[in-house]
């Protein structure tokens, strides 16, 4: 469906939600020979019409468009809600912000979200957290939309190839931002992604894209050598001058290497792992509502920490080796990518 052996770089620029990904940064990666990436979890369905015309007019390279595939959540008992509360509100943090407990529904219609998709036609749709109903699977396919789902067990990558995908995303533990888990509260494996890639190329009969600690191309190439066709980058490309993610996190990117990279489950209710602050110590064994439901109670103060450039309270989401992020563009990353895959495999 896609041959991932027609890019020019076997790179996938990762995914990210909350508007880190934008038209320019999917763009340049396109151009520059790889495939560009949104994170549209959250995105309301005239948002993601605007950001795929106007991807769709700075590029004819391939485009790929993700989505969660949410589960149903209840909230739970009174007194549980109001520990939650409590645990946000006490934060030391000078800013006025508001917490509440969203009403239902706590996610938006996967339905309503894809019918952009289906009128813009990007060359990839992948998911993360599960995988979508087969009707969805069967419409990208009579488009000719390939799809692509996360998976971070043997377990979850047979499921993936049992549902009729086209090709697996090995998720390594080492990997920014949420765990692609199907279910958070089973116990995870926590293979890295070298590992997880040979097991899945071993184990399943499509193509393997491997997640989770690629930083530059030497990666990039024991990757390849690990039987993966691409590579996804998310943290990589984070600090480059196209990424929208904040100047707070692009500095503790860049000088905050000391702090390491940690999983949370304080910011959405669901584990991720970002770059240790001050919000997860001090949500350390608090109480958290399930996921999304406890990632919209922290929007407001994660919003006002971004207007004040307050890294502290912000969900700073890196890998494990954030230290090796560069200041590059895109198109200059790419680059220099392409440079260092060629060495490694010579």
């Amino acid at each position: 469906m896609f041959n991932f052996s027609k890019l020019d770089i076997p790179v996938i620029q990762a995914p990210m939600a909350g508007g880190i990904n934008n038209p320019r940064l999917a763009s340049e990666v396109s151009n520059a020979g790889g495939v560009g990436s949104f994170g549209f979890s959250y995105s309301t369905p005239q948002k993601i019409s605007e950001d795929l015309a106007a991807t769709k007019a700075l590029t004819n390279g391939p485009i790929n468009a993700n989505f969660f595939v949410f589960s149903p959540v209840d909230l739970p008992a009174q007194a549980i809600q109001e520990k939650a509360i409590q645990a946000i509100k006490n934060l030391p943090i000078e800013s006025d912000y508001s917490v509440s407990i969203p009403q239902a529904p706590f996610y938006p219609d996967i339905e309503e979200q894809l019918n952009p998709v289906w009128k813009h036609c990007p060359a990839i749709l992948t998911f993360h957290f599960g995988i979508p109903s087969l009707s969805i699977i069967e419409k990208a396919h009579s488009l000719g939309i390939a799809i692509g789902i996360t998976a971070t067990s043997l377990k979850e990558a047979k499921a993936v190839e049992k549902a009729g995908a086209d090709f697996i995303v090995a998720q390594g533990i080492e990997a920014g931002g949420h765990r692609g888990m199907f279910n958070p509260d089973e116990v995870d494996e926590k293979l890295s992604t070298i590992d997880l890639t040979k097991l899945l190329v071993g184990g399943c009969s499509i193509p393997v894209v491997a997640a989770g600690a690629i930083m530059d191309g030497a990666d990039i190439a024991n990757a390849l050598k690990s039987g993966a066709v691409a590579a996804q980058l998310g943290t990589a490309f984070l600090c480059c001058e196209e990424s929208s993610a904040s100047p707070a996190h692009k500095e503790y990117l860049l000088h905050h290497h000391s702090r390491g990279s940690v999983f949370t489950r304080g910011f959405s209710g669901r584990p991720a792992r970002g770059i240790d602050n001050e919000f997860i110590q001090l949500m350390d064994g608090k109480i958290v509502l399930p996921f999304p439901i406890q990632n919209t109670m922290t929007a407001s103060l994660r919003q006002v920490a971004g207007k004040t450039n307050n890294g502290e309270y912000q969900s700073l989401w890196a890998g494990q080796d954030y230290s090796r992020t560069r200041k590059l563009n895109a198109q200059n990353l790419m680059l220099v990518l392409k440079e260092e895959l060629l060495i490694a495999l010579s």
